[in-house]
Order: structure tokens, then C-alpha cells, then sequence
């Protein structure tokens, strides 16, 4: 699997909330709605939930250490990058 695009929308207001992401797979699975969050201990990517009687539950997440790191990696370079050049 293969991450062939990702898009950053910063947030405009302050707070912890950084900015929404979009991310498609092999050019033909796209996952909207991830958050950059900053963290006690940095940024971090929260997937896509949904909020139910008991709390709220992820609707995608990566099942492996692994993917989890290559997507947030991936995200939040895109995110350092749209910071950098001012979108």
C-alpha cells in the first residue's frame, strides 16, 4: 500500500487543533477527516471517529504500529511543509 497523495488544511483559529488531512491510497482509497492535533509531546494524527452513547470510536484506524507511523509521518511532514510556505 502505497500513499500517493496527501492535502493539509490548516485551521485558522488557535487551540490544539491544528489541521484537517486528506490522504489517498494507490490512487484509489481516499480517507478524509484525520486532525492534526498538537500534543504534550507534539503533533499527532487523530483518525476520523464518530461520536456514540459510550465515547467516541475511530471509523478507519491502521492496524499495525507500522502504518500508523507512515501515515502520520507522511501527514504531518505535509503539514510542516503548507507552515513553511505560508498556505
Amino acid at each position: 500500500m502505497k500513499i500517493t497523495e496527501v492535502k493539509v488544511y490548516p485551521v485558522q483559529e488557535s487551540g490544539r487543533l491544528k489541521a484537517y488531512a486528506t490522504m489517498v491510497f494507490d490512487d484509489c482509497f481516499i480517507i478524509r477527516d484525520l486532525k492534526i492535533i498538537e500534543g504534550d509531546n507534539g503533533l499527532f494524527v487523530s483518525m476520523p471517529s464518530r461520536r456514540r452513547k459510550d465515547g467516541f470510536r475511530d471509523i478507519v484506524h491502521p492496524l499495525n504500529s507500522d502504518t500508523r507511523k507512515m501515515i502520520e509521518d507522511s501527514i504531518i511532514q505535509e503539514f510542516k511543509t503548507s507552515v513553511e510556505q505560508g498556505v
